[in-house]
């Protein structure tokens, strides 16, 4: 047997090097496009651009590498879609907190994370939200994504009656991310490898022929990561005076752990249970770790200096060509690293290259609605005020919290209370006392 045979346990698994290579070549392109786009998202904090794309890069191999190691699970990691919104436009841009601090608030929110999953809370939490809310919160940071998107295309504008209106169509921008969010959607569904990232890489190719960017070449050597490296102030967080309000700290702490739990969590068990990993004797045992390594991950990328790293559901493209065991994210990983390279290709995306593939990463997420219970008012209700909370007040905190209080006082005001967990009771209370504390 090979070294990596024994590692991994190929043969155990019926695959082999090359499938897994395989495997790890396809994750990496269908989740690549994040290089670029959440220097892009971070970089409006006042955060580095090329330091973060540094840290970006770090924090997917660091995480994908632990992914591979300790649970050997064929699950690519990096720093989230939806994630980084909230630290960008809540944590910092609505709260007014320093991304020094909103690092720090990644930072704690990692450790609970980690003892939750120690202490087993974890689970209690998850299966203590109803289905409803959990699908909710999938697609209101769908939604949430989706207004940045159009709005950093310029595809919406502001408007001093309407507060929005349609941008002007026949500038650069909102032309060349709408052409590039269609040529995604036909690319996913022709089923091409890393559609999303060619989508990009369109865009700021047309955005170089006509001269909106500059040409600062492909491949060199990293961007410094000092700017973000060890950045993180927790004393300035935790300091009620010259850091963050004991209810603005509650409330960025509670956010980042609950969509951390129910991203990174469902993912898991999306890529997982699609690979057919859970059903072996060892699969529950190896998820457990793989919850460990993903808490992990989060502290590492907020040492490194970017929002939370989680599991991708992006990881399931490998897992369709082949890809079974923890090899697929070691390559996964190494690609990350290789990537490194091409930081002056980075810097030459503008904010509308990203824009397509936000704006198709929130329109899958959207496809969460269809599991709501819409006959059932004390269900549906809550779920669609918390959908469309996160992108009308700009805030997936609010949304949360809408659809937490709005859940626990509709299913008590018509005599259901027995229906509603405790878990959504304790998270129910503490948004309130985050709203009493303001």
């Amino acid at each position: 047997m090979s070294l990596l045979d024994r590692i991994f346990k190929l043969q155990q698994h019926g695959t082999s090097v090359r499938t897994e290579v395989l495997a790890g070549l396809t994750t990496f392109l269908t989740m690549s496009y994040i290089v670029f786009v959440n220097p892009e998202i971070l970089g409006t904090t006042g955060m580095d651009p090329g330091a973060v794309f540094v840290a970006t890069c770090l924090a997917a191999a660091v995480g994908s590498v632990v992914m591979a190691l300790a649970a050997n699970f064929p699950v690519g990691m990096a720093p989230g879609m939806g994630l980084n919104a909230f630290f960008a436009f809540t944590v910092v841009g609505a709260a007014g907190l320093p991304w020094q601090q909103a690092l720090a608030a990644v930072f704690i929110s990692g450790i609970l994370f980690w003892v939750l999953t120690l202490t087993g809370v974890r689970a209690w939490l998850v299966a203590g939200i109803p289905a409803s809310l959990r699908s909710a919160i999938v697609a209101g940071i769908g939604l949430f994504l989706a207004i940045i998107a159009l709005q950093k295309s310029n595809v919406i504008v502001a408007n001093s009656d309407t507060m929005l209106t349609l941008g002007p169509l026949n500038t650069a921008p909102p032309l060349l991310a709408l052409g590039g969010f269609l040529l995604i959607a036909v690319l996913e569904a022709r089923k091409v490898r890393g559609a999303i990232l060619i989508g990009i890489l369109a865009v700021t190719g047309a955005a170089w022929a006509i001269g909106n960017v500059q040409y600062q070449g492909i491949v060199s050597l990293p961007p410094s990561l000092a700017p973000t490296f060890l950045q993180l102030d927790i004393p300035g967080l935790l300091h009620h005076d010259g850091g963050a309000p004991l209810a603005v700290l509650l409330q960025v702490v509670l956010v980042f752990v609950l969509v951390e739990v129910f991203d990174a969590t469902g993912t898991l068990y999306g890529v997982v249970g699609r690979a057919g990993l859970l059903k072996l004797a060892d699969g529950k045992k190896r998820f457990g770790r793989a919850l460990l390594a993903d808490s992990t991950a989060i502290v590492a990328g907020s040492l490194l200096g970017t929002s939370s790293t989680t599991a991708f559901a992006e990881s399931a493209s490998g897992v369709q060509v082949g890809g079974r065991t923890g090899l697929t994210a070691l390559v996964v990983a190494a690609l990350f690293l290789a990537a490194l390279l091409f930081s002056p290709l980075a810097a030459m995306v503008p904010s509308y290259a990203t824009a397509p593939a936000l704006l198709f990463v929130a329109g899958l997420m959207l496809r969460e609605l269809v599991e709501v219970k819409w006959d059932d008012l004390t269900e549906s209700v809550p779920a669609a005020l918390c959908a469309l909370a996160m992108p009308f007040t700009y805030s997936i905190a609010n949304g949360l919290a809408f659809g937490f209080i709005a859940y626990a006082a509709l299913k008590a005001g018509t005599g259901r209370w027995r229906e509603v967990r405790p878990a959504v009771w304790l998270v129910a209370g503490l948004f309130l006392l985050r709203y009493a504390l303001e």
